[in-house]
């Protein structure tokens, strides 16, 4: 696995598809700055050999050229956090393109408008990835975010080049899930919630012959326990999914995997902050009542198998935790996972809401590894081989 440190940069320049797909405010801010964050080791490697850096990436959904996803809005703030004035070009392609980037000094950064601008990107177009091509010397993903799409800029440009390589972020995000997927330390305990089984389904079947504990929490907590036979009130389920819960237990059985479901829920009598809340047994849900979080019995059983761990592998919040009434099992599970960690595991968190969860609660800093990309994560998780490593491999 070749990364920017098996390269010396000295007056070339880096073609670097980052993942600045950040969340802007109404003022047109950047909000999260923790993807810009994390591409700066690779960028000074950079620049510190004495080479330049092109920075290409997408940023939202634009239909067209709309001006509210133009990258010229996140320039300020990632110059900041770089520490160096960053140009910018109002095209990916082009000739004025071109005339920057081959203007462009040692030590300088060049940043390419919103790629998606073109619908040549995500169509995976040839004639568009060589344009990009054409704008440097040697090419870097860094973009674990998107490394699981075929895209001009993630995967396609890569054959035009005789050098590639990756980022210090996409080689960190590769390590960290293969030591959780590949030579992890056991026991291995994959932590599992959000809202439904029908979305995990493939990274359970996958992950069962590397792990030894099963913690499924959240959502889809209830299509298991109406599947065992429990009264679950008005709890969300999957009711064309219920087979397949008894089929996962199943499997996870014969596989040797303990699976550990919620044995207390705290419920509540409406989808709201406000709502009246009790604490039940997950078996026994009166009607009209639903389960938005893991109850103090099921915090303490999830706690002692975290104890035990070595390794763990965290995906999904076990509870309703933007509402601060449901957050608790969400913020106990961080603290046992931060503890753990503090006790030689390692810890890994991903996807989408279970970063927002760490983030909000204060753990990013006392786990492993936070990875950056939610649905690369999961499709890795799968085993799925994704493009935009294949690529460079």
């Amino acid at each position: 696995m070749k990364t920017v440190n098996d390269f010396n940069f000295k007056n070339k320049k880096a073609l670097i598809r980052v993942d600045f797909n950040v969340p802007l405010n109404e003022d047109l801010e950047v909000g999260d700055t923790s993807r810009i964050e994390a591409a700066k080791p690779t960028v000074l490697k950079i620049l510190e050999d004495g080479g330049s850096a092109i920075l290409m990436s997408h940023l939202g959904r634009p239909e067209g050229k709309e001006q509210r996803y133009s990258l010229e809005h996140i320039v300020k703030k990632a110059s900041e956090i770089l520490g160096v004035q960053i140009k910018f070009v109002s095209d990916s392609v082009g000739t004025q393109v071109k005339e920057a980037a081959k203007n462009l000094q040692p030590g300088e950064v060049l940043m390419l408008e919103n790629l998606r601008f073109h619908p040549e990107e995500k169509k995976g177009n040839d004639d568009f990835a060589k344009e990009l091509a054409s704008l440097g010397d040697i090419y870097v993903n860094d973009a674990f975010g998107t490394a699981h799409r075929a895209h001009a800029s993630t995967t396609i440009v890569a054959k035009h080049f005789q050098d590639k390589c990756f980022g210090l972020l996409l080689a960190k995000e590769i390590e960290s899930l293969e030591k959780v997927l590949g030579n992890s330390e056991k026991p291995v305990t994959a932590v599992l919630g959000g809202a439904k089984v029908s979305t995990k389904i493939t990274v359970i079947e996958n992950i069962l012959d590397k792990i030894d504990h099963l913690i499924i929490g959240g959502g889809m907590t209830y299509t298991f326990v109406k599947a065992k036979g429990g009264k679950i009130g008005n709890s969300l389920v999957e009711e064309d999914k219920q087979d397949l819960a008894l089929k996962i237990l199943k499997l996870a059985e014969e596989k040797g995997v303990q699976v550990h479901l919620p044995v207390d829920s705290v419920i509540a009598d409406s989808f709201s902050e406000m709502a009246d809340t009790n604490v039940v047994s997950v078996k026994e849900i009166p009607d009209g009542w639903m389960g938005l979080d893991i109850g103090p019995e099921t915090i303490n059983q999830f706690g002692s198998v975290i104890k035990d761990s070595k390794t763990i592998l965290w995906n999904g919040p076990v509870g309703v935790f933007e509402m601060d009434t449901f957050a608790k099992g969400t913020i106990a599970l961080g603290e046992q996972i931060a503890a753990a960690t503090r006790d030689g595991a390692f810890s890994l968190v991903g996807g989408g809401d279970s970063v927002a969860a760490v983030k909000k609660f204060g753990f990013e800093d006392k786990v492993s590894y936070v990875s950056t990309g939610g649905g690369a994560m999961l499709e890795m998780l799968e085993g799925k081989s994704l493009p935009g490593i294949e690529a460079i491999k």
